[in-house]
């Protein structure tokens, strides 16, 4: 379970690093964001077939960055929105 949420941390601090601009995220939003985005690219890495979802491996790792830079993204659009 820790590991998880480190995961999570790493992924949603790389999401925010990959994503230009300044984003206007606390580091709860940036961890929630980065497990979310972990479970969305372990999930389609294991729909491809390279694991289980549970698994740390490469693709899966991608996949959960690209998935929360999305993320990221989307939540922007959503904050801004709601100003």
């Amino acid at each position: 379970m820790i590991g998880f949420l480190v995961a999570g941390l790493v992924i949603g601090a790389l999401a925010r690093l990959i994503k230009p601009g300044r984003q206007n995220l606390g580091w709860l939003a940036t961890l929630g964001l980065g497990l979310v985005g972990s479970l969305i690219g372990g999930t389609i890495a294991w729909l491809i077939g390279t694991g289980s979802i549970w698994e740390l491996n490469i693709l899966g790792f991608v996949l959960a960055v690209v998935a929360a830079v999305a993320l990221i993204g989307t939540a922007e659009n959503v904050a801004g929105k709601t100003r």
